[in-house]
């Protein structure tokens, strides 16, 4: 949970929740917003989505380990995704992981100590004409060069 008491972020998770009718077709949509809105889904956070819509927690459990972009474990403030499809692949995507685990000392599925930064390789991006690409949050950088990496971690560095 971010900083601040437990009532507190519970507080933001019963408010995300309350959002949505008591049907199950809207599980999902529930889901998304709290990681969106925690990066991760918390444990507390998902009791309040079991007893909001009456589901069993394995049936929670299952669809955050199934959906890719739902996590269990907290992400870091930078979520860093390199595309390995195809076309980034041919363009050297995989250089782009070895650079970012270099300066950032994580594999692929790790986060930072300092909770900063995670890292992940995903399949398809969809951007393919400007591959190799990589987002990093919901900013996109396309035609991305191994000399590129260490500015753009340099930048998101200073905005801090």
């Amino acid at each position: 949970m971010p900083a601040g008491s437990i009532e507190e972020g519970l507080s933001q998770a019963k408010e995300i929740i309350g959002k949505y009718p008591r049907e199950q077709r809207f599980l999902l949509a529930a889901l998304q917003d709290i990681q969106k809105h925690y990066n991760y889904l918390p444990r507390e956070a998902l009791a309040l989505v079991q007893e909001h819509f009456s589901v069993p927690m394995s049936r929670l459990y299952s669809m955050a380990t199934f959906y890719k972009a739902l996590t269990l474990k907290p992400k870091g403030k930078y979520v860093i995704k390199v595309c390995d499809g195809t076309a980034c692949h041919i363009r050297g995507s995989s250089l782009l992981v070895e650079e970012l685990q270099r300066l950032l000392r994580i594999a692929p599925g790790e986060t930072t100590t300092d909770g900063k930064f995670s890292l992940e390789t995903v399949n398809c991006l969809g951007s393919c004409a400007i591959a190799p690409v990589m987002v990093i949050n919901d900013q996109y950088y396309g035609r991305v060069t191994t000399a590129a990496v260490g500015k753009i971690l340099e930048d998101l560095e200073a905005k801090e």
